[in-house]
Parts: C-alpha cells; structure tokens; sequence
C-alpha cells in the first residue's frame, strides 16, 4: 500500500504563513510585462519626438513639430520650450530605467500631469468647435484624447512607482513598443486629423492633382477633390480655386482635366487658376505659395483625400502658411486605400525628416 507523508507541523506554518505575494512574484516578469513595457515605451516614444523637435528646431527654424501631439501655444515660447525640454528629459529617463529616487519620480508625475491638462484641453476645445459645428469630425476622437490617454498609462505607471518599486527595465519590450508608435503616430494623424473638415470662408482654394486618364477624364479620385473643391466654391466658402497636378497620362494635363470638370460644376473661368507644375506634394507647395501671396491670400483652404492632408499641412507650415484642410468627400471606398494609407505613413516619416538630412 502506498504511504502518504505529512508535512510536518514546522512546514504547514510556514505555508499558513507565507506572503501572498511571493506566489505571484515568480509570475510577476512575464504577467507584468506588457503593462510596464507599453508606458515606457510610449514615453520614449514622446520624449525622443519632442526632444528631436526641439533640437530640429535649433538647426532648421521651423522644423519643430510638437505642435501635432501637445499644444503649449499659451505660454511664452521660451517658457513652454523649457517645460517640453524637462518633459522630454523626464520620460525618457523612465522609460531607461525606472525612477528610483522619489524626487525624479515625482518631477516626472508633475511633467506628465501638466501635459495631460494640455491633452485634456485641446479635447474640449475640439469638442466645442465640433458642437458649434465649426469643424466637421468624420470620426470624433481627436488625436489629443489619444495622446491623453497614452500621457495617462505613464502617469499611472509612475504613481503606482511610489508604492511597489519597479524593478523591470527590460529594454526589448520598450523599444518594441516605441517601435510600433512610429506605425501608430502617423495613422492617428491620418484618421483623427485627416478625417477632420475644418473649412471655413478663405480667399482661395488649392487642390492637389490626381491621375488624368488618356482620353481627358479625372480618374475618380481626382474628380472627388475637384468635386469638393467645387462645392467650397458653390457655397461662397471661397472666391478661387487653384488646381495643381503634373502630365496626365495623354495630353490632357491633370490640371486641365480639373478645370474641364469645374467649368461643367458651375465655376466661372476666371476664378480658375492652374500650377501645371505640381509634380508632387513638395512641389506643389512651393509653387503656391507664390501664387497664394500674389493673391494676397490671407486664408487658404486646401483639398486632397483625408490620408494626404497630414503631410500637406506639414509641408505647408514648414514654408510658413497655415492652411485648413478640407478631405475630399469619396464617392466610394477606393481600392488602393490600404496602399494609400501604408504609402502616406512612410511618406510622413520622409517629409517630417527631410530638412535635417
């Protein structure tokens, strides 16, 4: 008969005893992972693009594009550069290696909170203008309430920091994490900005060029852009519209295929102007520049499709203008949409970095 052995009375007290953490720390590692990787990921994702903005900006006036995540507008530009500096120091250092001392730990809590509150307005502000209907969302989730909420898992990494001391700086996680932002960032401009009509009275209009078939007719994603443009026009939004392509794929020019289409729209001939060449987004943008000053334009409405608008409106502030843009309403879902969007993610990246190469 087999024989069953008793702990002994010494042993059972010890199990009785024991800390009920102690059974969990050996799973801790593999548990907690994900949950300390992904705010020490994220906040080397924002500390390495602010801290790269700020040092762009020292190079290249104009290269700072902070602006697209937190909006320190408010405060003078030495005082918000100085603070976004401190931010930027602060989590980068966590996400290298958790804060130890509680002096570090707590400048770090005060640096996220503050950029949650700037998060936290922005969100209202653009719900505000959503409601007054000075902006149209085409999904109503500004980038702020995701920038928010990404500031929130770090602030609440590093509270939960003053009570049970991290001891996992694992780096594979966290870079893996930061990684991945570079792929998330761009898309959450995409479709939060992107999606997002801001039109308003302006003294033109541009639109960016498309494929032209041979025979003359816009393929159908230009003429959605010309059709948009042509209803900001309708509805006395704007005085001009500006078409910009290069060669279509005949004689017909892009740009004439887009102005054959207005004139049928009910554009008059003479609020029709054309920048033949607009071979691509950075052309465009320089060669308008010059035709928008010449027009002593002071507000500028700019059409294309919602995953372009990122990357022209960035084109357009690093040459100085503030433009609005406007998605072009699509008449169905294109089937190169994935390619576009795929494109548009590493063509941001290229833009934003150009100017330092």
């Amino acid at each position: 008969m087999k024989r069953f052995k008793f702990s002994s009375p010494n042993s059972l007290a010890r199990i009785l005893s024991a800390d009920p953490q102690d059974s969990s720390r050996a799973k801790l590692p593999l548990i907690d992972l994900p949950s300390k990787a992904l705010p020490r990921g994220l906040a080397m994702f924002l500390g390495g693009f602010t801290l790269l903005n700020l040092l762009g900006e020292f190079r290249l006036a104009g290269f700072d594009a902070n602006l697209w995540w937190v909006d320190t507008r408010v405060f003078p530009q030495m005082v918000s550069n100085g603070f976004l500096l401190l931010s930027a120091a602060c989590m980068i250092a966590y996400a290298l290696r958790s804060p130890r001392s509680w002096w570090r730990r707590i400048l770090t809590i005060g640096c996220v909170a503050l950029l949650i509150v700037a998060s936290l307005v922005e969100t209202v502000v653009f719900y505000r203008l959503m409601l007054q209907k000075t902006i149209h969302a085409g999904i109503p989730i500004p980038l702020s309430l995701v920038i928010g909420a990404a500031l929130g898992l770090i602030l609440a990494a590093n509270i939960r920091g003053l009570r049970f001391r991290d001891q996992s700086n694992s780096f594979l996680p966290m870079a893996a994490v930061c990684l991945a932002c570079l792929l998330v960032f761009p898309l959450a401009q995409i479709f939060c900005f992107g999606k997002t009509d801001y039109r308003r009275p302006a003294d033109v209009a541009g639109v960016l060029g498309a494929r032209a078939y041979a025979d003359g007719r816009p393929s159908d994603a230009l003429a959605d852009r010309v059709r948009t443009a042509c209803g900001l026009y309708r509805d006395g939004l704007t005085r001009k519209l500006l078409f910009s392509g290069g060669p279509g794929e005949g004689a017909i020019h892009e740009t004439e295929s887009m102005k054959r289409m207005a004139l049928k729209l009910g554009v008059k001939e003479s609020d029709i102007l054309c920048d033949q060449a607009g071979l691509n987004t950075q052309a465009t943008v320089r060669n308008t520049e010059v035709m928008f000053a010449r027009l002593h334009a002071s507000r500028v409405l700019v059409v294309s499709h919602f995953y372009h608008l990122p990357r022209i409106k960035l084109a357009y502030q690093r040459a100085g203008w503030e433009v609005y843009t406007v998605p072009a309403k699509e008449s169905y879902l294109l089937r190169q949409m994935p390619y576009n969007i795929a494109r548009e993610v590493a063509a941001l990246w290229v833009y934003y970095l150009r100017p330092l190469a």
